[in-house]
């Protein structure tokens, strides 16, 4: 009997970060996103899309299954989930 093993390829953001005012891309509190952005739970409830610098001020501080994740921006401008 040989096991069967499962792989799953690199998995992107589909659709839209959020606004794009001035040129900069702007996340759900209004602060730019430039190399990384994270899908969260907030500590008001709803989740968001975040920089880092909203995470550290809105997010719950967790990352994983029914916490958030994390996404870097690639050289081809999508967004790679890299953590949670």
């Amino acid at each position: 009997m040989t096991k069967q093993v499962y792989w799953c390829g690199p998995v992107y953001w589909c659709g839209p970060v959020g606004p794009v005012v001035a040129g900069k891309q702007l996340d759900d509190f209004n602060s730019e996103i430039k190399e990384e952005f994270i899908d969260g739970k907030t500590t008001m409830g709803p989740w968001a899309n975040m920089s880092p610098t909203s995470y550290l001020a809105y997010g719950i501080g967790r990352l994983g299954t029914g916490y958030g994740q994390r996404y870097k921006k690639q050289a081809d401008g999508r967004w790679l989930k890299v953590e949670g």
